[in-house]
């Protein structure tokens, strides 16, 4: 065996692994990212509010717009309890009712602020413009 070219081939091997060994791996953040919450409208009825009757109730199958300034970035709709969740980059959004144009009522603008790696929680209310 020649022992002058194994020794030299070890020590450029044991580097190497060395070299590997210390080089960081990339870490990845698969944390979801976005807004989650849910969505009522009150009052649902005209006149007094009576104790015994809920004054409020979910806003279903609303669909709703996220935007950025006025560029649009994501729609997405509330269930038939109100909730609803959208993934979306850090940053800030407002988030309005899609397509509404009457007179009557209030649906956002819903401003939020969307942290790295968190989904932020939110309860919006509605005003249904009933009196």
């Amino acid at each position: 065996m020649n022992r002058p070219i194994l020794l030299p081939s070890l020590f450029l091997l044991l580097g190497a692994c060395l070299a590997l060994a210390q080089t960081p791996s990339p870490t990845f953040d698969f944390s979801p990212t976005g807004i989650s919450g849910v969505i009522s409208i009150s009052p649902i009825q005209g006149g007094p509010t009576r104790q015994e009757t809920p004054d409020a109730k979910p806003l279903s199958e609303m669909a709703f717009e996220v935007k950025q300034g006025s560029r649009e970035i994501k729609i997405f709709r509330t269930d038939d309890s109100g909730h609803f969740r959208v993934e979306l980059a850090p940053g800030h959004y407002t988030i309005v009712r899609k397509d509404w144009k009457a007179a009557v009522g209030s649906y956002g603008p819903f401003e939020v602020e969307v942290a790295k790696g968190k989904m932020t929680n939110v309860e919006w209310k509605c005003d249904s413009g009933l009196r």
